[in-house]
């Protein structure tokens, strides 16, 4: 069969280079030419984060450092003036399932627990709870009890060694037959949940889907491996990022779904452009190099777009969510050098043998270039655009309905497995002293003399233990100067209850106010509980102003692409409906409890304060992958023939298909998180999945098409003034390819 398009020339200019098509085809085609180089070091890359990654220390901190609020007040206040009651402390709980813990062999073995503890250089004390000192540690029917234990390193410097010290040190009483937990920042540290059974689980399903995508098994593999080899990159990245700067603990387990997700998925995009290529009669090597140009200029502006969305989360001026968003967004970059880099160096050592190990799906290949059952379905969309429109419309509505009732709060650490010890110690505590000793309040208190603090310390004790909710607070400490002094109040409530929340509140306002009327001294609600409570009030003040910077990126960035003043408008507007009903669901599944059972929860839990500030960039980034690649089709046809109802059903024929499929595998790959353990990531698994589904059909294949119908001509429409100071871009390289297809080749090149 006659090629199609020419040989490629050695060197040719081509007047109108849009930008980045023509480096990229310069990397595709180099990279297919020395595959095997490129692919030698990927991997020897991989093997050296990898390594790298793993000889380092894993260290992870929920860094709830908010400059001005209380809880960060507090915290600052005690690393100053008294370090060893700075972070709180970790309970080491002891039970007894029989006699009680104040038997001879029960209170030898924990006396010997004490001692391990104090030998350890980060611990800077323990108490016994069956001294006199630690009446308070020990339950009332004495079968309950923990050690306190006070480090003098925080989250951000315990690596999982020193947090498993900490709990080996109990082997003694473990010897004598009591049960051992551990709570706090430690009992966090060891209880993260793998995600080797989430990654296999979605790996498989997108065997699966890539198979009858593509239809042969030679080339389900080629995005599988490129996705897998760049997370390891990206996971090794974040491992080691972890000894520099305060990355949260889910922070990892985010990026592997996102990484995994968008790599698989960029990845298909290159690959079926290839196949397309191959099949309409392209030389092979100047097929790989065009789907990189082409494919890979959506994949890069696709990635571009995720990216910013989620380094524009910095504007929030939260630590922990800045991190999770750069973390993320490591996972996309490298998703995206290894689509435009070690994918064509994949295609060119496989070479034909693309299409061996042939798969029959049903009737029809889905090398079959017939568009098939899209077309009709476009064609029945752009005949009833208004009934699509309202349809579609009352759908996200519906679904929406829930987030009116949205309210944000903190991990709740009862939903975690019960195999874990941060569970296992809260369920003692519980049952012992009250839920709310699972997470105490640290009130600290700073005066101008130490006669001073003296006089209004136990004023300040009698008022907060008075204060409704209150169970009881613990004596004081104070510092060397006798200036400062810290106490802990414990809730009637779960840290994570809204009565802790308005608890947190009365202090703050009321009780510590009047208690302290009339002098100079200063107090500070603190401790964790009090810190997700300010984070939960900053992100609900921030997430306006975040919708707002990202929306707006994405208008400018949309705007350029397309040169349209109407299609980012629709883009902007159908994403915030997706959104919107993500929200829904979550809210209904997690905070309703509507169907809790079915993805491993016992009862309702709160929706984490920062999980809708990070599914709305993640999913406004992602929903541009289905946007630019349906768009940029609808665009080229309506260039070629003018008419906007044709271009739609066209380009949606011709991409129903492989968006499904790429949308198919990565809501596979956010659905398999759920069965992670970690009740945030079963947030964000049921969020992005739902999102993604949603997004990719009733969003992308009907009321997308049933408005850009019914807009026609107008939907492409630019003000003279505005494209005259655009900057010119092209997305896939028509005009580069175009102009380079055009032009004669020089006499004697291949």
């Amino acid at each position: 069969m006659a090629a199609k398009y020419p040989r490629p020339a050695a060197v040719r200019r081509v007047r109108d280079d849009p930008g980045v098509t023509r480096p990229l085809y310069a990397i595709g085609r180099f990279c297919s030419r020395h595959r095997y180089p490129t692919i030698a070091a990927w991997l020897i890359l991989a093997a050296i984060l990898v390594i790298a990654g793993q000889a380092a220390d894993s260290k992870t901190n929920d860094n709830l450092t908010l400059p001005g609020t209380g809880s960060t007040e507090a915290t600052e206040l005690l690393e100053d003036n008294l370090p060893e009651q700075a972070y709180g402390n970790n309970p080491l709980v002891i039970v007894s399932t029989g006699e009680r813990l104040t038997e001879p062999r029960y209170s030898d073995a924990i006396a010997k627990t004490v001692k391990r503890l104090e030998a350890m250089p980060s611990v800077n004390s323990a108490v016994d709870p069956l001294s006199p000192e630690g009446a308070a540690f020990l339950s009332p029917d004495r079968r309950i009890a923990y050690i306190p234990v006070y480090l003098s390193i925080g989250p951000g410097e315990l690596s999982e060694a020193d947090a498993q010290a900490v709990l080996d040190a109990a082997a003694p009483a473990e010897a004598v037959g009591l049960e051992a937990s551990v709570g706090g920042y430690v009992g966090q540290q060891l209880s993260k949940p793998s995600t080797e059974i989430s990654e296999a689980v979605g790996l498989t399903a997108a065997v699966i889907i890539l198979l009858l995508a593509f239809g042969t098994a030679t080339a389900m593999m080629l995005p599988i491996a490129s996705a897998v080899i760049g997370l390891a990159c990206a996971l090794s990245i974040v491992r080691l990022l972890e000894g520099v700067v305060q990355v949260p603990s889910v922070a990892s387990t985010l990026a592997t779904m996102i990484g995994l997700g968008v790599g698989i998925d960029y990845a298909l995009f290159i690959v079926t452009r290839h196949k397309l290529q191959l099949r309409e009669g392209m030389e092979m090597r100047e097929s790989i190099a065009r789907a990189t140009a082409t494919a890979g200029g959506a994949v890069l502006f696709a990635g571009f777009t995720v990216v910013i969305a989620l380094c524009s989360l910095a504007f929030a001026g939260i630590p922990l969510v800045t991190t999770l968003g750069y973390t993320a967004a490591i996972a996309v970059l490298t998703a995206v050098c290894a689509a435009v880099t070690l994918l064509p160096a994949l295609l060119g050592a496989l070479g034909p043998r693309i299409d061996s190990l042939r798969v029959r799906v049903g009737r029809d290949h889905p090398d079959d270039a017939r568009p098939h059952g899209w077309l009709r379905w476009a064609d029945g969309v752009a005949a009833q655009p208004r009934r699509a429109t309202i349809a579609s419309l009352l759908v996200l509505v519906v679904l929406s309905i829930p987030l009116l009732s949205l309210e944000l709060g903190q991990n709740d650490i009862s939903a975690f497995p019960k195999s874990t010890t941060v569970r296992q110690s809260a369920e003692g505590l519980r049952e012992g002293f009250g839920q709310g000793s699972i997470g105490p309040l640290l009130i600290a208190s700073e005066f101008s003399s130490a006669g001073e603090a003296k006089k209004l310390i136990p004023a300040l004790q009698k008022s907060v233990g008075a204060a409704a909710n209150v169970a009881g607070v613990s004596p004081p400490t104070f510092d060397s100067k006798g200036t400062v002094a810290v106490f802990s109040a414990i809730s009637e409530s779960a840290p994570w209850d809204n009565e802790t929340v308005e608890l947190v509140e009365d202090l703050r306002e009321t009780t510590i106010p009047a208690a302290l009327k009339g002098s100079d001294a200063s107090a500070y609600v603190g401790g964790q509980t009090a810190g997700y409570i300010d984070l939960g009030t900053q992100i609900g003040d921030k997430l306006p102003l975040m919708i707002a910077i990202v929306v707006a990126l994405s208008f400018v960035v949309l705007l350029i692409a397309f040169r349209s003043l109407l299609i980012p408008l629709k883009a902007g507007a159908m994403n915030l409906l997706s959104v919107a009903a993500s929200y829904g669901v979550v809210t209904a599944v997690f905070q309703w409890g509507w169907g809790a059972s079915l993805i491993g929860l016992d009862h309702s839990i709160p929706i984490v304060s920062f999980v809708p500030l990070l599914m709305f960039a993640i999913l406004f980034g992602l929903s541009m992958d289905y946007e630019v690649f349906l768009l940029t089709q609808m665009r080229e046809h309506y260039r070629a023939h003018g008419d906007p109802r044709r271009a739609v059903t066209e380009g949606l024929a011709n991409t129903g298909r492989v968006i499904t499929s790429a949308a198919a595998i990565m809501v596979c790959v956010f659905t398999s998180f759920v069965l992670n353990g970690n009740p945030i990531v079963k947030e964000f698994g049921v969020g992005l999945a739902v999102a993604i589904a949603i997004d990719s059909t009733l969003v992308r294949c009907l009321l997308v098409p049933a408005v850009m119908v019914l807009l026609g001509k107008r939907m492409w429409w630019l003000p003279a003034w505005l494209d005259r100071i655009l900057p010119r871009i092209s997305i896939e390289g028509e005009d580069y390819f175009a102009g380079r297809d055009a032009t004669p080749a020089p006499a004697g090149a291949e």
